[in-house]
């Protein structure tokens, strides 16, 4: 009867086992799809952005001669604008985002040498984009700023940001959604990493910059990301409460089958 009992009892486990980990995948998944749905959106975004910026120089550029240098940077912000285009029509996971704005940062440097060659000046120097918006394109200083709850640091602005932050006004800010609640980009939480460091992430010690901005003391981003956990927990514990009861259920069965 030991054995009859003990085999059982492994068979609970297993089968217990194997609803935990399905209840944990299927709550990873969830999650993953909550996380991927708005940094996706935001990329798409920001694909448009480019398209209508290269639609405006197009303009801009009408009627002027370009030499073989402004055709071939013209061409690769072009191409940058088509590859970004694939590559956010690829995107499944938040981690990919990050191709899609490596290749934003290129095409923005690109028009931006454009501009300058047929305007007869020099290239400009290669800088990361403006952090509070990198739809703003090229950064062109670095000014001190401090998010709510965060150490002041220096960061990459625009001229119109540069000059905002100066005169103690605030700067012209990306903001997503978290719940019902509109934060910089930064706040958005683990899924949004990837998408600065698309942007930034070529500019070195820039990361560690927004590894500080976005895990230090900014409530929302990490208050997602708690309740995340928490989920996932649930659905370990919930799993762990059908093991118990199922074990009783499995005893009770097979007790029931004996004439004592």
């Amino acid at each position: 009867m030991g054995g009859v009992v003990l085999l059982v009892l492994v068979v609970l486990a297993v089968a217990a086992f194997v609803v935990v980990r399905r209840r944990s995948r299927e709550a990873a998944a969830e999650r993953a799809a909550a996380e991927l749905e708005p940094v996706k959106k935001l990329a798409f975004e920001d694909v448009t952005a480019l398209g209508v910026e290269l639609q405006d120089l197009d303009i801009e550029l009408a009627g002027k001669p370009l030499d073989e240098g402004a055709n071939a940077d013209y061409q690769r912000a072009l191409d940058a604008y088509e590859a970004a285009k694939t590559a956010a029509d690829a995107i499944t996971r938040p981690e990919q985002v990050q191709d899609v704005t490596k290749i934003l940062e290129d095409g923005r440097y690109a028009m931006a040498c454009v501009k300058a060659r047929v305007a007869g000046d020099p290239l400009p120097q290669r800088r990361p984009p403006c952090f509070f918006d990198p739809r703003h394109g090229l950064s062109v200083d670095d000014v001190p700023y401090a998010p709510v709850g965060g150490a002041e640091r220096q960061v990459p602005a625009c001229a119109l940001d540069a000059e905002r932050v100066r005169a103690g006004a605030e700067p012209d800010i990306r903001q997503v959604m978290v719940g019902t609640q509109r934060v910089p980009y930064w706040q958005g939480g683990r899924a949004y990493r990837p998408y600065a460091a698309g942007y930034f992430g070529g500019f070195g010690p820039l990361d560690w910059i927004f590894m500080g901005f976005m895990f230090e003391g900014l409530g929302d981003g990490l208050g997602a990301l708690a309740a995340g956990v928490g989920d996932g927990m649930g659905d370990v514990f919930d799993g762990i409460g059908d093991l118990a009861s199922g074990i009783g259920d499995g005893i009770g069965d097979v007790f029931d089958g004996f004439d004592f």
